[in-house]
């Protein structure tokens, strides 16, 4: 028999009002996101300042492996997103005991996950990297650079896994003032081992590795001394089947379409990467600028889900449709507003990473098409994170590979040859997240999981 949870949530998510909560709720983890995109941002600046004749080659060595990060990270944080559902459903319900065995079975499956990862990713990375197309000038350094970032996956899948766990019962602070910390460390560690010890790319990862180690340090500790119920005792921790295949039933779905849609993202930074040197030091530095918006976007999505997890579990059908409709009216009033703000300086801000007249007009153009295509994105990031947090995960992940990650592989293997621009590449953003936005509104509306549910069993 499952014990009752006598302790509230961090966020009452169930009663009262809902608007306010979900700002409270998402702006902590857009900023904790952008903090994240700051640690790369930050080693794409320093190396793009003071490495000096190989500086363009050591911007665009850490840009030509973002894909690849891309790829692990997506991957193992839409695995963390199920844990998320799991213990937000459970809260609901009042289930103290799924609580406890999905805190320690994630906790588990982070550091077991980024250790295989570290291992595979070692062996893998080179011909990976030649796939890429990495300009010879280039691949020692991205070469470098990844090798020493993969040594850190158990702490950096750990710290993603653990912010999950605090996320939700709506503590979306900790693990942003857990990242603030670490990244002022991160910033520090980049400029002594470039401008002190004469470092490149080496130095950046390393002081990456070693930043993503004190987050999730510090995590960790607040995990088992918190009073919440998702307390972590690491004395009990054990891996439970059965909370960990409810947790991969959700999990995997959202992390494969991760996956997918950051192998939809290499064949396009391998187009980039046949244009040259200076296209992948520009998109590299536009990147590391417009997901900064992305983060403000994607927060909502993530507060959508959470929301949506706990009011099924608790019953409250009705209030789960008004959550879908708040995050999506409140999304596009923050995306829109942090765009419009990223457009008007957004040339200043290319010349941070390389102030290269070439990067930045370059650069400049991939910020204005792919901010166009958020209006899609944004539409559809929302309802996909509502359809989960009834535990329906597959049918989003489905249509997003087939919405984006066919749409985009398509595009780059037949337009993109006849049209060999850095403009035809970026068209493939609005066309493939405008595709799956129609497709994912079209399954909600089918679906009507708020409705068809009703009388199911609120357990996900």
């Amino acid at each position: 028999m499952e014990k009752t949870a006598k302790t509230k949530p961090k966020m009452d998510m169930i009663h009262g009002s809902i608007w306010n909560k979900i700002i409270q709720y998402a702006f902590p983890v857009a900023a904790t996101g952008i903090l994240e995109q700051l640690f790369n941002a930050s080693d794409i600046a320093i190396v793009g300042n003071f490495t000096g004749s190989v500086r363009t080659a050591s911007v665009a060595a850490v840009g030509a492996n973002s894909p690849i990060v891309g790829l692990i990270l997506n991957f193992f944080i839409g695995i963390a997103l199920g844990a998320n559902v799991v213990i937000a459903n459970a809260i609901g319900r009042r289930d103290e005991g799924t609580i406890h065995r999905a805190v320690h079975t994630s906790v588990i499956t982070a550091v077991i996950g980024g250790l295989l990862v570290a291992l595979l990713g070692e062996l893998l990375v080179g011909n990976l990297l030649s796939v890429l197309n990495v300009p010879s000038d280039v691949f020692p350094y991205a070469l470098l650079y990844i090798r020493i970032y993969l040594l850190g996956m158990p702490v950096i899948l750990l710290y993603n896994f653990e912010a999950a766990i605090f996320r939700s019962i709506g503590e979306t602070k900790t693990p942003l003032k857990a990242l603030a910390l670490s990244g002022v460390l991160n910033v520090i560690l980049n400029l002594f081992f470039v401008i002190v010890l004469h470092m490149t790319v080496n130095g950046v990862a390393i002081a990456t590795v070693l930043s993503n180690a004190v987050s999730a340090a510090l995590l960790f500790i607040k995990l088992v001394k918190t009073k919440e119920v998702i307390r972590l005792r690491r004395q009990e921790l054990r891996f439970d089947q059965t909370v960990f295949g409810d947790i991969m039933r959700i999990g995997l779905p959202a992390g494969i379409q991760s996956a997918v849609f950051a192998v939809a993202n290499i064949v396009i930074q391998a187009a980039i990467n046949s244009l040259g040197t200076v296209v992948i030091a520009a998109s590299s530095a536009a990147f590391n600028i417009e997901i900064f918006a992305y983060d403000v976007m994607n927060s909502f999505s993530q507060a959508c889900t959470t929301f949506t997890g706990q009011n099924y579990g608790a019953g409250q059908l009705k209030r789960c449709r008004k959550v879908l409709f708040l995050c999506i009216i409140e999304d596009a009033i923050a995306t829109a507003s942090v765009i419009l703000l990223v457009l008007f300086a957004g040339k200043g801000l290319l010349a941070i990473f390389n102030n290269d007249p070439q990067v930045v007009e370059t650069g400049y153009i991939r910020l204005v098409m792919v901010f166009f295509a958020y209006t899609f994105s944004m539409l559809y990031e929302n309802l996909s994170g509502y359809l989960r947090g009834f535990g329906i995960s597959l049918v989003p992940a489905v249509l997003t590979i087939i919405g984006v990650c066919g749409v985009r592989i398509f595009w780059i293997a037949t337009v993109f040859p006849a049209y060999r621009t850095f403009r035809a590449i970026m068209a493939v953003y609005p066309v493939s997240l405008c595709t799956t936005a129609v497709l994912i509104l079209i399954s909600t509306l089918l679906y009507r999981p708020s409705r068809k549910l009703i009388d199911k069993p609120r357990s996900i």
